[in-house]
């Protein structure tokens, strides 16, 4: 087992405690996400595991950036965004084997965006390619595992064109389908049935423009959410649209909703193939529309992977647990 010593140098102890962590958590994140051992004795590292070489040059730059505590969340994001370098390196042959997707060959500079999160950015190549989409494209997919940002980078591309004037009004749609719970046992009416549904929309409005400014919003009718039932018959004008879960709407579904696009709009569709909780007799919107509409020009698809996870980074590792073990069950449907 290949096994490094890493030293930093100049010593300083108040660096050393913030590249460490609280009780050393910070390496502990390290450790678990790159699958190696780790000890510190005193000043000195030693670390061992295939990812020794990895892990050391996290260690190195952690600690260069140590003048203040390095939080857990930076360590994650860092983490993540190393995953999905080598991620994207290894694509690298298979992609020019292939000579198609040639786009994801070429590093895209991450769109600054007007929302309340000044540090908002794409953290992997994906992403920065889905935010490009997004910005180029009138109506764009985003397919891919829990975690990869894919509705929270759309709800914030919705909250930037609104601020920039570029559209009148955000609509955010998700069908209410059940992941094994009935719908019809929860309280209130239909509204307040469908509201838990929605809540995640409402969670990525909140922090990218604050609540009392999404309040107003929704009062001035800027900002509409709805379940994907309520959109048939309307045509929508001047909107950024997006469609959560998509996975979850038939094709007939996803139809009604592509052709409410009006003039001066833009759609985004997020969902995961791996995740459909429709009946096993119907068949899914989202993977029959990356079949029809594969080579519709004007039309962007974003797929991302467990290398694009942008939470803690043992997600990533569950997703590929899963997708190892044979997706647990829920392959997608045509």
């Amino acid at each position: 087992m290949q096994a490094l010593h890493f030293e930093p140098q100049p010593v300083d102890n108040n660096r050393l405690a913030n590249l460490c962590g609280p009780m050393d958590e910070n390496l502990r994140q390290i450790s678990a996400a790159l699958d190696v051992t780790l000890f510190r004795r005193g000043e000195k590292f030693i670390v061992s595991g295939a990812n020794a070489e990895r892990a050391v040059d996290m260690l190195q730059k952690f600690y260069a950036a140590a003048d203040k505590p390095v939080s857990i969340e930076n360590v994650q994001l860092a983490l993540v965004e190393q995953r999905a370098g080598l991620a994207q390196d290894k694509e690298k042959p298979a992609i020019l084997a292939r000579k198609t997707a040639s786009e994801e060959l070429e590093p895209v500079e991450s769109p600054v965006l007007k929302t309340r999160r000044s540090d908002l950015r794409g953290r992997t190549p994906h992403q920065n390619h889905y935010l490009k989409h997004i910005l180029e494209h009138d109506v764009t997919f985003g397919i891919g595992p829990a975690g990869t940002g894919k509705t929270y980078l759309a709800v914030a591309c919705a909250v930037d064109a609104l601020e920039r004037d570029a559209v009148k009004r955000i609509v955010l749609t998700r069908p209410a389908v059940e992941a094994g719970e009935r719908l019809g046992f929860l309280p209130g009416d239909l509204a307040q049935k469908v509201d838990p549904y929605l809540r995640p929309l409402y969670d990525a409005l909140y922090d990218l423009m604050g609540f009392d400014r999404v309040q107003k919003m929704f009062e001035k009718q800027a900002i509409e959410i709805a379940p994907l039932a309520y959109m048939r018959g309307r045509t929508l004008n001047h909107a950024f649209i997006i469609l959560d879960e998509a996975q979850n709407t038939t094709p007939e579904q996803m139809k009604m909703l592509l052709t409410r696009i009006g003039f001066g709009s833009k759609a985004v569709i997020t969902g995961d193939v791996t995740q459909i909780d429709l009946q096993r007799n119907q068949k899914s919107g989202l993977v029959d529309a990356m079949r029809v509409l594969d080579d519709v020009r004007g039309i962007a698809f974003t797929h991302f992977t467990s290398a694009d996870v942008v939470r803690h980074p043992l997600v990533a590792r569950i997703v590929d647990a899963y997708e190892a073990a044979g997706d647990g069950g829920n392959a997608p449907r045509s």
